[in-house]
């Protein structure tokens, strides 16, 4: 079972489910998770292979759906569910091949689709990261600037950095994520179709949902709707907090009281 940190009560709202992108966790989904909570019970979780979550030597999108599921059997559902990136993939396989499990979905900044690039450079990077004698985050960060330039990437990946261990270690499966890394970029082909309210809901300077893709798209999900988030790129829920909230709000309702 899927590590999992749950925010608010039970409410006659669906749980709201968040699933996290590559290197994520739900911790980063922390601040949002909150906020959501105001009106209805939250679960965020760490996918495998990722957070305190169980290593495993597959990492496919048939096997982090089917994590999906054992959550949400043990929750109760059928939930509403965002997931970003990898986990907005995840969360369309699930869709796809168990849609009884799913409310309405947003698909955050991914499309049901193969990309060429890969970010096995940053497993990389982490790897070859000098952990020795490391007691803080600046620290590592001032470390971590030799191989990663982006500042941003850089305190992204060392939310995942655990420096309480002794010694400090990742909270990431990094020879499996690599190993896995075609998979994740990758897209299985899966057929089916989700019939519920969907959302694919972008950064406006992200490339990762092209025009050309929303055909496909729409066999999938034949209700799909497309909106996008001034300002932001792929990790729109950090580059826009508030606006992407707002957004999950009006998508998924939201009580009023």
């Amino acid at each position: 079972m899927l590590r999992y940190i749950e925010y608010g009560t039970a409410t006659d709202l669906p749980t709201l489910l968040i699933v996290h992108g590559l290197y994520g966790s739900a911790r980063n989904w922390g601040a949002i998770a909150r906020r959501m909570a105001s009106d209805r019970r939250v679960v965020a979780v760490d996918m495998r292979n990722h957070g305190e979550s169980f290593h495993a030597p597959s990492h496919s999108y048939a096997d982090m759906a089917g994590d999906l599921a054992g959550v949400i059997g043990e929750i109760g559902g059928p939930v509403d569910l965002v997931g970003h990136s990898m986990g907005g993939k995840a969360a369309m396989q699930l869709a796809l091949t168990q849609p009884e499990l799913i409310g309405r979905l947003i698909v955050a900044d991914i499309a049901p689709v193969a990309y060429g690039h890969s970010q096995a450079h940053l497993t990389q990077a982490m790897r070859r990261l000098d952990l020795t004698g490391l007691t803080s985050r600046s620290e590592a960060d001032q470390r971590l600037t030799a191989e990663v330039d982006d500042p941003g990437v850089r305190a992204f990946l060392l939310q995942s950095l655990d420096l309480k261990s002794d010694p400090p270690r990742w909270r990431l499966a990094l020879d499996v994520l690599e190993a896995e890394m075609d998979k994740i970029t990758g897209w299985p082909g899966t057929s089916g179709r989700y019939d519920g309210p969907t959302l694919f809901l972008t950064g406006a300077l992200s490339d990762y949902v092209r025009p050309e893709y929303r055909d496909g798209i729409k066999q999938l999900f034949p209700k799909a709707k497309f909106a996008k988030l001034p300002g932001a790129g792929h990790w729109l829920h950090a580059d826009r907090p508030r606006e992407f909230e707002a957004a999950l709000r009006t998508f998924f309702g939201h009580s009023d009281s």
